[in-house]
């Protein structure tokens, strides 16, 4: 432990000498980490508001949807008419609109394919291999057939790979409805095979499938005051950018089929059995527990025999920004209802039989369960249904319904890993309704908006499931080797899906740290959690950008946080936070040579400073051996002179330098150990950092004898080294110390 000699003046007159030199230095920009936002930040308008909030001039579209929606189950191939009513709110007139046909993505072009080098695989398992070199690629794609107005007469139209323009005979005035109608099919994939997010899974063994059915139809861009038409091609791993809207929807599918979808079912006595219906009512009063809509029993005997007639399904959803159904004969089928609100929602699940026993035991249990939790930090859920629909490899969401994987073994057994994994997926897909189901930011453009929003709220709905949930994402440990990784396939948070190496640890797993960091350790839970509900129920039913969440977080907080939001979502920065030193100092009635010498550069001595308090180091020449063997009182006649009746002076006088070699600015969380067994925690805020951006110092009083430092005790904070984090330094075993451990005896 060193021990140096401390002034009270010393600051000060080293100031001064700085100020004095008269060396030209080069000047640079403003680089504080503290520094605000603004360059980065879009300017507040009447549109969105320096707050946060929506601004009085906010608008944003309403397209409502008329569809009649065929299955052809024996050639897979879905065929659609829709009739589409676009009301523009925006205060400028448009003379063309976007239609997304996110479909083409499959088409001749294979646009998800081409965006990426290709070149010869290293490896690749045996039947990905057959199946990639010998099989026959599937090619889908809509099949525009017409484009009309109101009156049946065509629209001039081009397609540009997956958007579509639809050239108008007069722009839409501003408060102008323009209605029109398209008329399409297309064929449908298996996305088990090709890993799509929409598509059926085929079961050779019964010679049936599977249907999970969304990006099924036509669908129009968004036109906003941020980008205008946000038509940015679908190549696939940004997702979508949506308008609310209302939905009347007749899908028409085997008789014998099984269906949910978005909306709410309008004909339930015309599509179930008097049986299936009466369970079905029973179901929508059944708080404790699922009840069995359609039996698995009832599934294998319609494997069987596949009914020849059709029956057409109908549904009705209001305020929706999408829409998606699935359906098939395999499917069994059981519902709840939750309380949310004050009010019922249903909880449902559709999974075939190769999901039991895990998905009858659990997930219209961990649906009903992730609307609570959803609820309770955000806004009542506002839907009447939530459904969980069991897809092979799958997860996937839509307003009301999503897609989850989570398979047994064929026996039925099934590992911790497949059990944990299914209810991970199910939660995280349920909360899609809330992010951005509702809260409807633009995926298109900001993956993360709505990935780690949903993944952060995931892990505190999963840690309310059960204790010691084992959390793939969210605990701060398991973001630090992806952030420790190699910067050159690291982006920052705010980047295009499209253009990020790792999407998955980047927009999922380092946004959802990030908040749990800022809720648990930066913010504190009480104010997180106001301002986190403050900005999602500012912008429920709503488009906001993440400027309008940056802001309202600290609106609502009174936290500055830009240089929380700099750090972990404009760069790829790390948090490297240690002990640099330790230094013990006494207190000496005499100054320093150091102190002695620097005075005299200005004529001074000791004595111009009046009573004055010097502390020396045992190492230095100015230090004497008794000085460390009695009290400050003993060496100081000022300070005996100067200390209140029945006060003693500490013992101990510490100076701790902390280091970050890191570039991310963040709280010192500190724990000091003492002699006597003791230990004391104490955190820094941030701010420590605002005018040294390499290491600070902090004074450490006490009556007893410091023994050891430790920073960021608890890995709260995402530390990439630990090896600094200890004083005194923990020295790690040699490769040859753990060899003799291991070969002991």
């Amino acid at each position: 432990m060193k021990k140096y000699i401390l002034t009270p003046m010393f600051l000060l007159v080293a100031g001064f000498v700085l100020a004095q030199d008269s060396t030209a230095i080069q000047g640079h920009k403003n680089n504080n980490k503290f520094k605000q936002l603004y360059e980065e930040f879009a300017t507040p308008n009447r549109f969105r508001t320096a707050s946060g909030a929506p601004g009085v001039d906010y608008y944003q579209q309403q397209v409502d949807y008329k569809m009649d929606i065929e299955l052809d189950d024996a050639n897979t191939k879905l065929y659609g008419e829709e009739t589409i009513t676009y009301t523009n709110n925006s205060p400028d007139a448009l003379p063309y609109l976007w239609v997304q046909l996110d479909q083409n993505i499959r088409n001749e072009n294979d646009m998800e394919g081409a965006k990426n080098p290709s070149g010869a695989p290293k490896f690749r398992r045996v039947e990905s291999f057959v199946d990639e070199f010998t099989g026959e690629k599937f090619v889908g794609g809509f099949n525009i057939e017409e484009v009309k107005d109101a009156n049946g007469r065509p629209l001039r139209h081009t397609i540009n790979q997956t958007m579509m323009r639809v050239d108008l005979p007069s722009p839409i005035p501003s408060g102008g409805k323009y209605t029109f109608s398209i008329k399409w099919w297309y064929k449908v994939n298996n996305h088990v095979t090709d890993r799509a997010r929409s598509g059926y899974e085929y079961f050779e063994k019964d010679d049936n499938r599977a249907y999970v059915i969304a990006q099924f139809f036509p669908r129009l861009a968004v036109y906003n005051d941020v980008e205008g038409w946000q038509n940015y091609q679908f190549w696939g791993n940004g997702e979508f950018a949506l308008n609310f809207g209302n939905y009347e929807v007749n899908i028409t599918v085997p008789a014998d089929h099984v269906m949910e979808a978005t909306g709410s079912l309008q004909n339930p006595k015309e599509v179930l059995s008097r049986t299936e219906y009466q369970r079905y009512k029973k179901a929508l009063n059944t708080f404790d527990k699922p009840v069995m809509i359609v039996t698995q029993d009832e599934v294998i005997e319609k494997e069987k025999v596949k009914s020849e007639k059709k029956k057409t399904w109908r549904f009705v959803a209001e305020n929706v920004r999408d829409f998606g159904f699935a359906t098939s004969r395999r499917f069994i089928w059981d519902m709840m209802s939750v309380k949310v609100g004050g009010k019922n929602v249903i909880a449902a699940s559709l999974y075939p039989k190769e999901g039991n026993p895990l998905w009858e035991e659990y997930s219209t249990k961990v649906v009903a369960h992730t609307l609570e939790v959803y609820s309770k930090f955000t806004f009542d859920y506002p839907y009447p249904k939530a459904v969980s629909v069991h897809a092979k490899n799958q997860g996937m969401e839509y307003p009301m319904i999503c897609w989850n994987y989570g398979r047994p073994n064929e026996d039925g057994t099934y590992s911790d890993r497949t059990k944990y994994g299914m209810i991970s997926v199910i939660i995280h897909e349920v909360g899609h309704n809330y992010f951005p189901m509702i809260v409807n930011s633009d995926e298109r453009q900001w993956g993360w908006m709505d990935e780690g929003l949903d993944t952060f709220m995931q892990f505190l709905t999963e840690q309310e499931f059960q204790d010691d949930y084992p959390s793939r994402r969210g605990d701060p440990a398991k973001i630090v080797r992806y952030m420790s990784g190699d910067q050159d396939f690291i982006s920052p948070i705010m980047s295009n899906p499209e253009n990020v190496y790792q999407l998955g640890p980047n927009a999922y797993g380092k946004p959802a740290t990030a908040l749990n960091i800022l809720r648990e350790t930066v913010m504190g839970k009480e104010l997180f959690d106001f301002a986190f509900k403050t900005y999602a129920q500012r912008w429920m039913f709503k488009h906001p950008t993440p400027e309008d969440f940056f802001r309202t977080m600290e609106d609502a907080s009174a936290v500055d946080l830009d240089w929380f939001w700099r750090g972990w979502f404009y760069s790829t920065d790390v948090v490297d936070i240690g002990v640099k030193s330790v230094k013990q100092y006494y207190v000496s009635p005499k100054p320093s040579q150091e102190v002695v010498d620097l005075l005299a550069n200005y004529g001074m001595t000791a004595d111009d400073l009046g009573p004055s308090v010097f502390m020396v180091a045992d190492d230095s020449e100015d230090f004497s051996a008794d000085l460390a063997e009695g009290s400050p009182s003993d060496h100081s006649e000022a300070l005996a002179s100067n200390l209140p009746e029945e006060k003693s002076l500490p013992k101990y006088f510490y100076e701790i330098e902390f280091e970050k070699p890191g570039g991310i600015v963040m709280p010192i969380i500190v724990e000091y150990n003492y002699a006597d067994g003791s230990t004391e925690r104490v955190t820094y805020p941030v701010q420590v950092w605002r005018k040294n951006d390499n290491s600070v110092r902090k004074l450490l009083t006490s009556d007893k004898e410091l023994t050891g430092v430790t920073v960021d005790p608890d890995a709260a904070t995402a530390d990439v080294n630990l090896n600094n984090n200890a004083w005194p330094k923990e020295e790690a075993d040699t490769d040859f110390d753990q060899f003799k451990a291991r070969v002991k005896g």
